[in-house]
């Protein structure tokens, strides 16, 4: 607007070059023009503060008609476009825009003042208003309609992850969720399908136990139960029933191990069974319990190896518990060898541990067998029609145990030759 009072009072000095009638048309013309233009009063005053010329068509109703500038207000503005707050001498109940600019014209001083008009400042601030609502009307909904779309695309993911709980929940652990854009539920999502893959796992595994149970259960009740029967109603003749209250007696033999082996695997995964450590010759366990099985190595004409060495080692660990490792190993390996031949035992020393190799002779395993050897009530004999007296915990409880020492059991074999188990235990304390 400065500007545009610059170019102003030049022409106006530029039109008073004229005659004074020819240059008063011209300057009425071109303040009516610029008035027009921005929606202002332009008011020409000369050196005495009267008004010469205005853009008012009626001075008497505008309130001109008396106005006279005193030096006070022609003082205010300067050689430059000056913008002033003034009630113009009282012509105004408030203080009003104004820029004026005082210049020299044909000679003679002029002062050209526009008076911003109260209707053009209200417009335009009605037309900012109108603006701005309209502008925040739109951001609001645009706003409005991403964070409710955005919100659907974060609540998606949540609402289906809530779904497939639900699921798990009641028993259906056969879900897989999708991969997502964002990392955070991609990461949650990978980590929900893992649970649910350990859910359906243990689930399986657990209705596998139960079944397994069952069925070891049941077996030698049912041969109890007929063989009792057979006795009462005469069935069996007095003359058979000692043979088949062998039989009786060894299958409750075989309840007692089961319920035993099963009370052991309890307490090792409660974490009620503490160990007691004590340091022992690795030979101790052993040797006691090739004794027990004397008899059947005899009958089987089983020859021992590797126990004819000068060095000690040494075992840090629970006694009781490595003798039933022992017992489950050896008796397994008595189980298996081939008529004649041979169960060889082998000791290293690593760092801390000593590492033991019981090896036997015979059929050896399938590389589908090695990797279940270790399962709950899963029995190689089932499929050879060999001794079936052993309940399927065994060798379980045996890496259950040795897991408890901190140490480590693994199984290796080659068809037709041989199966050997090695598995590692503390020699000395290290806690």
């Amino acid at each position: 607007m400065k500007k545009n009072m610059e170019n102003l009072s030049a022409g106006i000095a530029r039109t008073m070059k004229n005659t004074p009638d020819e240059w008063t048309k011209g300057i009425q013309i071109s303040i009516n023009e610029y008035a027009k233009n921005s929606e202002s009063k332009i008011l020409l005053f000369n050196s005495s503060g009267e008004i010469i010329l205005h853009s008012e068509l009626d001075s008497k109703t505008s309130g001109l008609a008396d106005f006279k500038a005193d030096k006070r207000f022609l003082s205010q503005y300067g050689q430059d476009p000056t913008c002033v707050y003034t009630d113009m001498n009282g012509l105004y109940a408030t203080n009003v825009m104004t820029i004026g600019q005082h210049f020299t014209g044909n000679g003679p001083k002029y002062l050209v003042v526009a008076i911003e008009s109260q209707t053009s400042k209200n417009g335009y601030t009605s037309n900012i208003m109108e603006i701005f609502i309209i502008s925040a009307v739109i951001v609001l909904v645009i706003s409005t309609v991403i964070i409710y779309f955005t919100t659907i695309r974060m609540v998606a993911p949540i609402k289906e992850m809530a779904a497939a709980a639900k699921k798990i929940g009641r028993g259906d652990f056969d879900i897989q969720l999708p991969e997502y854009s964002e990392s955070e539920f991609n990461d949650l999502a990978s980590a929900f399908n893992e649970m649910a893959a350990s859910l359906k796992s243990y689930d399986t595994m657990r209705n596998s136990f139960i079944a397994n149970v069952s069925h070891e259960l049941r077996t030698p009740m049912t041969s109890i139960g007929g063989f009792v029967d057979g006795m009462l109603d005469k069935t069996i003749p007095p003359e058979e029933q000692e043979h088949y209250l062998k039989i009786i007696s060894s299958e409750v033999h075989r309840l007692t191990r089961l319920v035993r082996s099963m009370l052991n695997l309890a307490k090792i995964e409660a974490g009620e069974l503490k160990p007691n450590f004590t340091s022992f010759s690795v030979l101790d366990p052993i040797v006691d319990t090739l004794v027990t099985f004397e008899k059947r190595l005899e009958e089987k004409q089983i020859e021992i190896r590797g126990l004819d060495t000068d060095k000690i080692y040494r075992l840090w660990a629970d006694n009781d518990l490595i003798h039933q490792v022992i017992y489950n190993l050896l008796e397994n390996a008595i189980k298996f060898v081939d008529k004649g031949g041979y169960i060889s035992f082998h000791f290293e020393e690593v760092g801390y541990l000593t590492v033991i190799y019981i090896r036997n002779s015979g059929e050896g395993l399938s590389q589908e067998e090695l990797s279940l050897v270790f399962d709950r009530f899963y029995k190689t004999d089932k499929s050879r029609g060999m001794d079936a007296t052993g309940v399927g915990l065994g060798l379980n409880i045996v890496r259950s145990i040795i897991k408890l020492h901190g140490g480590k059991i693994q199984v290796r074999s080659v068809l037709g030759e041989y199966t050997e188990f090695m598995f590692s235990l503390p020699n000395k304390d290290i806690s």
